[in-house]
Order: C-alpha cells, then structure tokens, then sequence
C-alpha cells in the first residue's frame, strides 16, 4: 500500500488517490485498520462532487470529525493572483500555489465558453522544457512539475468560479447562472507544459478527473495533448484511456526538428506508429492532430498533401490553428485564404480538418500563448 509522509504538517487533501487517502485516515487513527470506505467516500464527495472548499464546509460530516481532520488534512485550493475576461468571453486566471512567497509558483488556467460546451485548459508544468520555436511558454525556464494536487486543484477552482459546485449555503448556483457561462464539460491538458513529461501526476489527476463518484468527467471529454513524448503515448492509452491530441505542426522531419525539438528524439514514423496503435480508435473516437498555420513555412498545399498521406489509416481529425502572435516571436500567421484553400485541399481528400478560431488572444489566453511569471528553476527527478 502507497504511504504518506506523517509529520507535524498538514496533508493536502486534493489529489490523494483512494488508497492514500484510506491509509492516512487509518495511520492517523481517525477510522479503524479496514474501516475507512464510508470515511472515504463521504470525503470524496464533499471534495469532488460538491467542491468543499474547506473542512470546516463539509456540512455532511460531524463537527467532531471535521474538527479532527483539521489536525492532520487541509484543503489545498489554489488562490487567485489575477482574472482576465476576453471580449470574446474566454477567461484567463493566474492561479498560485503555496503559501510562502518563497515556495509559491504560478500558473495559468484557460476557460472556453462555446454554445455547445465549456473547455478548461489545464496546465501540468511550471514552464516548459521542450523549446517549440512557435509556444509563447516555451520561451519561459521550466521550474517544476505541478502535483496531482495542484492539476486537479485547477479544475475544482475553475468549477467552484463558474459556479459549476452548487453554493453549500443557499443552495443556488453562482457565476455560471448570473454570467451565463456554461459549465466546465470538457478538460484539455494544453496549458503550460508537456504533460507526458509529468506522467504520473498527469495520470492520477486525470483518473480523479474521471472518477464516477467526484468529477464525473467522462474519458471522451478528457484530452491529452503531447509533442510525441512516444513511450508515454503507449502508457497513456494503456492506463489513463482518455482522447489525445497530438500536437504535430509539421509533416516532415526537418521541419518538425525544428517547430518540436523532440522530433529529433522520437522523429514522425515513430510517433505516427504510437497514434496508429492507440487503444479504442474508431470513427467515433478519433485522435486529434493541433497543426498551427505559421506563413511560408508549413502551410502549402504541398504541406496538405503531405499530411493527408501521413495520416491515412489513423482515425483523425485535424485543427487547423491559426497562429497566434505573442511579444517577440518571429512568426507570423498564415493568410487567410491560404488557411482556407489548406482545409479545403484536406476535406477533398478525406480528412476532417476544421478551422480552429482563436479564442482569448486579447488577453494572451490562446493557443500557444501561455506564461507564468514563475522562473525558479527547481526541478526535481
């Protein structure tokens, strides 16, 4: 069985696993050895399906037993440094982490209000290691993974600010009805860093994410996107099963060397075999390629071609990402007609292909365009 550090320190409720969670209850002689289900699940849900914010919310338990895991657990949300609403609705929050100023980092998080849904893009880094010449983040010095703690944290605040938890006081429901936002239906793992280079935290996150009795999101609403990390692929599918989306950019290994370094380590043939073998894929379940349109340097009808060949016998769809300009870059997007003829030339030859309209790039919240103020590097193996 996991164990858990026991020391004069609170522990962090968000992001233990079950089986963390029912060993802590039992070390700290809250329940006794083998009955902690009933603990556990009351726990869960006042964690996960109602949002708690606090212990001392969790109106279903008794003041006794609140008082007792005061002692030892805590609810370990993020705090909010700055919100940011873009015409267009999206919203962008720097959320922190920690309580010291000395051990605090940030991230950013990106909510996507569409008439058919709502989309939270969750960060798994501080910062990004793997240099895509086009990614604003990129540009930022990797500090650290995020905890499954601090991932699933992003979620439950989001949810609790859009008012997706019912309020524990009245009963009602807050921004999500007075705004009129829609509730977060859909998780993407796009924010800031590679997530399969965080696998672990990544796949626990998500599996809380996803679990019938907290969350509730269903696999086909969670989507994982990656560079090509290629063995993490083949463990994604195996233990998480949730959508993935690869984020491809170029179609050949010249190009890709330079868009998505890692291609020189894991190059196309490789990472396209990955995708080919992922588990589940129909046309019902396809996986999603991110193909930013970056002017004179990927976006030819030569490159559609290319793309259309590479992905034949891949159940897929391509997003088409108009590119999105951030302070510095050399890049510029491409025209919109040639955008237009890109997607029509792959439509033609059987690929569905839709133009992703950008969304929040007046706040920097688009594709690409994410950074934290975070610079510390203090990675840990």
């Amino acid at each position: 069985m996991s164990q858990l550090p026991v020391n004069s320190q609170t522990l962090p409720l968000i992001g233990m696993s079950r089986e963390q969670l029912a060993f802590a209850l039992e070390d700290f002689g809250l329940v006794a050895s083998g009955n902690s289900e009933s603990r556990l699940e009351q726990l869960w849900h006042w964690l996960y399906f109602r949002g708690a914010p606090s212990i001392d919310q969790m109106a279903g338990i008794s003041p006794d037993f609140r008082s007792q895991l005061s002692q030892h657990f805590d609810v370990n949300l993020p705090s909010l440094v700055e919100e940011q609403v873009s015409e267009d609705g999206t919203r962008k929050w720097l959320l922190r982490f920690g309580s010291e100023e000395t051990d605090s980092v940030e991230v950013e998080t990106v909510f996507i209000p569409e008439n058919d849904r709502g989309t939270l893009c969750v960060s798994s880094q501080v910062g990004c290691s793997l240099t895509c010449t086009f990614c604003h983040t990129g540009t930022q010095k990797m500090v650290r993974n995020l905890t499954v703690g601090e991932i699933v944290g992003q979620i439950i605040f989001a949810k609790s600010r859009l008012g997706d938890f019912e309020n524990l006081a009245t009963g009602k429901t807050g921004l999500a009805e007075t705004l009129d936002h829609r509730a977060v239906t859909n998780i993407v793992m796009m924010g800031m860093g590679e997530p399969l280079f965080n696998f672990e935290n990544v796949k626990q996150a998500l599996l809380i994410a996803m679990d019938d009795a907290g969350l509730c999101f269903s696999r086909r609403r969670v989507t994982l996107s990656t560079s090509g990390v290629v063995p993490k692929i083949y463990r994604t599918g195996e233990e998480i099963r949730c959508s993935l989306a690869i984020s491809l950019h170029a179609t050949r290994d010249e190009l890709r060397d330079v868009l998505v370094p890692i291609n020189r380590k894991y190059p196309l043939a490789e990472l396209l075999e990955a995708c080919r073998e992922y588990p589940q894929l129909s046309n019902s379940r396809r996986i999603v390629f991110e193909y930013v349109m970056l002017k004179g340097v990927n976006d030819t009808l030569i490159d559609a071609a290319e793309l259309a060949g590479l992905l034949q016998g891949i159940p897929s769809k391509v997003n088409l990402i108009p590119f999105n300009k951030w302070p510095g870059s050399e890049y510029e997007c491409s025209d919109w007609s040639s955008i237009e003829s890109f997607a029509r030339y792959l439509k033609d030859h059987g690929v569905t292909a839709p133009i992703r309209m950008p969304r929040g790039r007046d706040i920097l919240a688009a594709c690409g365009q994410l950074k934290s103020e975070s610079q510390r590097v203090i990675l840990k193996s």
